[in-house]
């Protein structure tokens, strides 16, 4: 490919000119035709793995480029002229016939695909990458646009793309390109959009330095039966349960037996112990009679879950000195205390009420925390904007393991990778990400297409909503640097 920009107007002939077979009868040696004025030169990229050909026009049209946009030209009837068109050609490109409409995209671009060696050194690439319209990036630390209201199923887009495992697997069609789903299944659709948008966030040879999850959505809007939608501003953590389960239930997985990526890697038990109250408007005689029987007796179940949802202490509503709101702040060890197997909490529902506690057997490789933000009731949804001060890394949750289990665990000790943020009020607010990118070592927020570098502590001032953890194992660094 050439690699300066040519400087020949229209009517003169470039010097590495050629003959070619093809209709258009001059051709430079660096793949730009004569005459086409080569006003980025060597900019556009092509993989080494082979030819490549053109995009299909509906998936062109969908990017933008159409007639008489500069991503199509037309051939002269001579075959030897091109017209309405500023930019160069890329080297091995195939021309159509005359006067066809014909695509400049590389296929590469409209379905990325990567190899095990790439996939391999994604994790420790810290070099930028160049987009075709000049921005630079990184791979996986990309904007996803807003169409209107899809900012909190975005950051929990951008936060799985960040979780390796989930991401590796996703990267290579082949891994899940061969399940088998019953006749008229749609949910696999939303296996194959996910993993074609793993692909084009991690894609080093992007358009822009953003991608547009339109057809990722579209997937969700149908999948959830409009439960999500784009036009109005859904829960994160309501998006992400969803999500999970039904990508686990897509790829052929079942709540007792068959295990997939997402349980591989997002997957861990606990027990959880349940006692039953007597209403509490009872005589005392016969609370302690009731208390005696089988029925109100405490009861163990093991269950498994994706996730653990955190609850923070009630707000306080008073305001200090200055009339001004008082914002809480609790440790993030107060609000996990939670799973020791001895804190107790009341849950109340229509009927009943129940004493439970809960404790952790087994950790999964990636632990999600959703800090429980919001309480609905018949009226309204309200917000408690606690802040929850934790550390970057160094999290060590081996106390709240069983005595049984904890020999069985070598390793316990947790780093961030991942923390959405819910900012505002529950029905007007907005969400953004922290990702930590793992080549670097470096954090970034993200809010739909801006991207900003930002300080490790400065991400613990925010209030966080729903945080993806990695545990730490025997043969790995520290990288973040915080």
């Amino acid at each position: 490919m050439c690699s300066s920009i040519c400087t020949h107007s229209n009517s003169t002939a470039c010097p590495t000119t050629t003959r070619s077979s093809t209709p258009l009868s001059r051709t430079s040696r660096c793949g730009v035709p004569s005459g086409v004025p080569r006003l980025w030169g060597g900019m556009f990229g092509v993989p080494s793995s082979g030819g490549v050909g053109f995009g299909s026009l509906p998936a062109l049209r969908s990017l933008g480029w159409g007639p008489p946009s500069c991503g199509f030209f037309r051939l002269g009837s001579s075959g030897s002229e091109v017209s309405g068109w500023d930019h160069p050609v890329p080297e091995r490109f195939r021309f159509g016939s005359p006067s066809a409409e014909v695509s400049l995209l590389p296929q590469y671009v409209l379905k990325p695909t990567f190899t095990a060696q790439h996939i391999a050194h994604l994790d420790k690439q810290a070099k930028l990458s160049r987009a075709y319209d000049g921005t630079t990036y990184l791979p996986g630390i990309v904007g996803l646009n807003n169409i209107k209201a899809n900012d909190y199923a975005n950051a929990v887009l951008q936060a799985l793309s960040n979780v390796p495992p989930l991401r590796n697997y996703f990267l290579e069609e082949e891994n899940y390109r061969h399940i088998q789903r019953p006749p008229g299944d749609i949910m696999f659709l939303l296996v194959q959009r996910f993993g074609e948008l793993m692909r084009k966030l991690w894609n080093p040879r992007n358009f822009k330095a953003h991608v547009s999850p339109h057809e990722m959505l579209q997937a969700v809007v149908l999948c959830s039966k409009k439960n999500f939608q784009i036009t109005k501003q859904g829960d994160g953590v309501e998006f992400l349960s969803w999500f999970l389960n039904a990508l686990h239930a897509a790829l052929g997985g079942t709540k007792r037996k068959k295990k997939t990526i997402v349980t591989d890697v997002f997957q861990g038990s606990m027990r959880i112990f349940t006692k039953k109250l007597p209403h509490p408007d009872l005589p005392a005689e016969e609370k302690a009679q009731l208390l005696q029987n089988s029925e109100y007796q405490e009861r163990m179940v093991e269950s498994t879950f994706l996730y653990l949802t955190l609850d923070l202490p009630t707000a306080p509503l008073y305001k200090d000195e200055k009339e001004q709101l008082i914002i809480p702040q609790v440790p993030l060890f107060s609000i996990l205390a939670k799973f020791n197997g001895s804190t107790e909490k009341e849950y109340k529902t229509y009927k009943e009420n129940f004493l439970k506690r809960f404790q952790l057997t087994r950790l999964p490789p990636y632990l999600i925390f959703c800090i429980k933000r919001f309480t609905k009731n018949n009226f309204f949804v309200e917000k408690n904007p606690t802040i929850v001060n934790f550390p970057i890394t160094n999290v060590d949750l081996r106390e709240y393991l069983s005595e049984e289990v904890q020999a069985a665990h070598s390793h316990t000790t947790y780093d961030l990778i991942a923390n959405i943020v819910h900012d505002g009020k529950p029905s007007e607010g907005s969400y953004r990400i922290h990702v930590l990118h793992h080549g670097t070592g470096k954090w970034y927020e993200l809010q739909d297409l801006q991207v900003t570098d930002i300080l490790p502590q400065m991400i613990t001032l925010s209030e966080a909503y729903i945080q993806i953890w990695k545990r730490r194992e025997e043969d790995e660094t520290n990288q973040q640097g915080a």
